[in-house]
């Protein structure tokens, strides 16, 4: 069993690119999120023991989730390993799960801070839809400009306090694994076919 750890900061476009490797390559993308919800609604011994620590306001601890990944690679459809997106976060939580699976590759996406900015903050919701659009790349129809939204989560606040999370925490994954040799760095900032095709190439 061979996974595929897929990191980058908020806003970098780890989504779009996770369904275009879960597609080349047939690994299921496993995200802790999804983990604690299904965990949760299945209500197992992991999931209510996981509740207690939400309910509370305090983050599910490491040996928690990385006991809900040994569940998750023990499914059928992960007999071929997995990708990883939105774990590991820490280099303690690196090292945990190496002693459980094999990761073959890290994909690094890389957009500089200031374009993460622009790409966040410029972030507009259609209340009504659902839809999002982007001031500058994505324009809405001039008809519904005046009920679109901006989220909480949009604005330049939140988006430098969550980069500096992600600098301070996260980012030291990529010395790490670069030392492993399996990091790979992407570009983040190409069109975003041009990004898919340079991860797809890193796949072949």
């Amino acid at each position: 069993m061979s996974s595929i750890v897929l990191f980058g900061p908020p806003g970098a476009g780890k989504g779009t690119q996770a369904t275009a490797i879960m597609e080349k390559t047939g690994l299921p993308q496993v995200s802790t999120g999804d983990m604690l919800r299904a965990a949760l609604s299945k209500g197992t011994e992991l999931g209510l023991e996981a509740k207690e620590y939400m309910e509370a306001g305090k983050l599910v601890p490491d040996e928690l989730i990385l006991l809900l990944i040994e569940e998750r690679l023990k499914e059928k459809d992960a007999e071929k390993g997995v990708l990883f997106d939105g774990f590991p976060r820490t280099i303690p939580q690196a090292e945990s799960l190496a002693k459980i699976t094999q990761v073959s590759m890290v994909i690094s996406i890389e957009v500089p801070d200031e374009n993460i900015v622009e790409r966040i903050v410029g972030r507009r919701m259609d209340p009504e839809t659902g839809e999002i659009y982007h001031v500058k790349f994505k324009p809405a129809p001039s008809e519904i400009q005046d009920r679109l939204i901006q989220r909480k989560d949009d604005t330049e606040e939140t988006v430098r306090s969550r980069l500096n999370a992600y600098h301070t925490q996260t980012a030291p994954l990529a010395g790490f694994y670069e030392e492993l040799g399996i990091l790979r760095r992407i570009d983040g900032n190409q069109d975003i076919v041009d990004v898919t095709n340079s991860i797809i190439d890193l796949l072949v």
